[in-house]
């Protein structure tokens, strides 16, 4: 099969890693990547055998696909730019910083039949892979993603650059309308919002809790479900699952007639699972596992959660 022609746009934090990925795929030729700052992208190419460019424009003809990884509000434009040329994407998420940003990019890779994938990475974590099949119409969830504050991601709010995560995974679980949402929030320490909690309810009856912090003393990034047949605790960070359901078996469960069962998921690499999914749906011409439509329903949510709060007068800047 002939390669995939790919580059990667913006070899900062993130895009390097892309690059690193794209590098080590043998059904991949990794032609350039590109980034404003010259001397990162000679460094990075250097790395990954690649050449290194600061014009993306100097791609077109030459490439089949691209993962973009700038900064969001450039996210349009160049997003834009290769889907008019008929380029397949990956685009790091937040897909754009408008839902009619978003709609314009579906618009464009729909009328072309491209591929257009959004970045949410958590989707592939081993743990989300695992608990696919048993998670059935939760009825109440909550998620908390707490970080120690990092300069980086600070030109979006924690909406944007944490919370859309969880958003994601949870839209990707529940499956129904939202028919309610309230949430607050406070900038701290950046000029956007650093910490914020939503309410939403949907249409089916389900209620998540969300939170999202980059001033907390501690990382921890969990979802936790419960449903009609049980409970499930999924943390990211340690790619582990805890599974409370019905069951007589004598295994220390502290709820009577209950059975836990836990397990970690050691292997793997979401990044890499991410990008050979894209690749997958590049060769066969098929809908990405993670679509632009998710990644627009998922920052409609969120631009709306961090309206709701930036309206509110519990903001305190």
């Amino acid at each position: 099969m002939k390669k995939v022609r790919a580059a990667v746009i913006g070899v900062g934090y993130l895009g390097k890693f892309h690059a690193e990925k794209y590098a080590k795929m043998e059904n991949i030729e990794l032609v350039a990547v590109v980034d404003s700052n010259k001397e990162q992208a000679e460094a990075i190419a250097g790395n990954v055998g690649a050449r290194a460019l600061t014009d993306y424009t100097d791609l077109f003809g030459q490439v089949d696909a691209v993962s973009i990884a700038v900064p969001t509000p450039l996210h349009f434009e160049i997003g834009k730019t290769f889907l008019e040329q008929g380029i397949d994407v990956l685009m790091e998420k937040p897909i754009t910083t408008t839902v009619e940003e978003a709609d314009e990019l579906i618009a464009i890779a729909d009328s072309k039949k491209l591929v257009f994938q959004v970045g949410q990475l958590e989707r592939f974590n081993p743990a989300v892979a695992a608990v696919q099949h048993i998670v059935d119409h939760p009825i109440f969830i909550e998620s908390n993603r707490l970080g120690i504050y990092k300069e980086r991601g600070t030109d979006v709010s924690v909406v944007l650059d944490l919370m859309i995560h969880d958003i994601d995974i949870i839209l990707n679980f529940v499956r129904s309308p939202i028919k309610y949402s309230h949430a607050m929030g406070a900038s701290v320490v950046s000029d956007n919002l650093d910490i914020a909690n939503a309410h939403i309810e949907f249409e089916n009856g389900a209620v998540a809790n969300v939170t999202a912090s980059r001033i907390s003393n501690k990382n921890e990034r969990k979802i936790r479900l419960f449903q009609k047949n049980g409970y499930i605790s999924l943390d990211f960070a340690n790619r582990s699952i805890i599974h409370v359901r019905p069951g007589n078996e004598d295994n220390n469960c502290p709820i009577p007639g209950m059975h836990l069962e836990e397990k970690c998921f050691t292997d793997g690499d979401a990044l890499e699972d991410e990008i050979r999914s894209f690749i997958h749906a590049v060769e066969n011409r098929k809908a990405p596992e993670v679509s632009g439509q998710m990644g627009r329903d998922a920052l409609k949510i969120a631009l709306d959660i961090t309206r709701q709060i930036r309206e509110s007068s519990k903001v305190y800047a």
